[in-house]
């Protein structure tokens, strides 16, 4: 059985860890990766010691606001957020890592990864933002799709349910 490459080997794992996310749209996962080292990870959902959408609901549906339009109007962080929080949270420099993450990021992602130092992102599913694209180009950062099968978020089918 041939070895798989590194770039699978993290995604799979950013799928994984997508299955501890509690939002009801989209399960994201992501790991922030330095010298083949996993240095943090984060998935979608709320703040610390707050009741997630899992268990009150999203207010994003309930106002009807569309994928990709007003971000701030949702009570979770996103993956890359949360792998960032969490490294700073431990003391652990993530200057020169790269991302795995299983959607490319957002616009407002893309700005934080850009100041952290993050050098390249490797990821499964599109996120269309043009915003996100333009920014990303400007800095210079590198951006590579990697097609694999999602087993654990949405894939254009549901979620497997994990218990």
């Amino acid at each position: 059985m041939p070895r798989k490459s590194k770039d699978v080997y993290f995604l799979e794992i950013a799928d994984l860890v997508s299955s501890r996310s509690t939002c009801l749209r989209n399960q994201v996962g992501a790991l922030l990766v330095k010298d083949s080292q996993i240095l943090s990870t984060g998935y979608n959902g709320a703040p610390k010691g707050l009741p997630h959408c899992s268990e009150v609901g999203c207010l994003r549906e309930k106002l009807g606001i569309k994928s990709g339009e007003r971000h701030e109007l949702c009570r979770g962080l996103h993956a890359e957020q949360n792998a960032i929080i969490q490294a700073a949270y431990h003391g652990v420099s993530i200057k020169g890592a790269k991302l795995y993450c299983t959607t490319r990021p957002c616009s407002i992602c893309t700005k934080m990864l850009i100041n952290a130092g993050i050098t390249e992102i490797i990821y499964i599913e599109e996120y269309e933002d043009a915003l996100a694209a333009e920014i990303a180009e400007e800095a210079g950062l590198k951006f590579k799709r990697v097609d694999i099968p999602r087993r654990y978020g949405r894939n254009g089918t549901e979620m497997e349910k994990i218990t």
